[in-house]
């Protein structure tokens, strides 16, 4: 999104999710100052998290972040947000967002479960 972002990760094995997000901000925050010449304040204090819990929170939750981009009007569909994990989960296809590999592929128009990839 232009203004903020939605980042679902799995819960570090050392250390925990703030010292996670200071470095995802802190690494950032360098690299847009160097490409874009950028300065001044760029992310809020405080970020929102929520601990998912279950398959059908996590799917709620991608279909959120993956629909956030139509809801708000930027993209008549999910595939076509550049910054988007959407099509990652769709098909496999690499793009701007990088999608940790792992066993499950999410069934975006049929069902609210992940299925095992084959």
């Amino acid at each position: 999104m232009p203004e903020h972002v939605h980042l679902l990760m799995t819960m570090p094995t050392v250390g925990d999710p703030s010292v996670v997000m200071k470095v995802v901000k802190e690494r950032f925050t360098r690299l847009l100052r160097q490409r874009e010449r950028f300065v001044g304040p760029m992310w809020q204090k405080r970020f929102y998290d929520f601990n998912v819990c279950t398959e059908k929170k996590r799917v709620e939750k991608l279909r959120y972040r993956h629909r956030n981009p139509v809801k708000r009007g930027l993209v008549s569909s999910p595939e076509e947000w550049d910054w988007s994990s959407f099509r990652a989960y769709l098909n496999g296809e690499k793009g701007l967002v990088e999608v940790n590999p792992f066993p499950w592929r999410f069934n975006l128009r049929e069902s609210h479960s992940f299925q095992p990839m084959e």
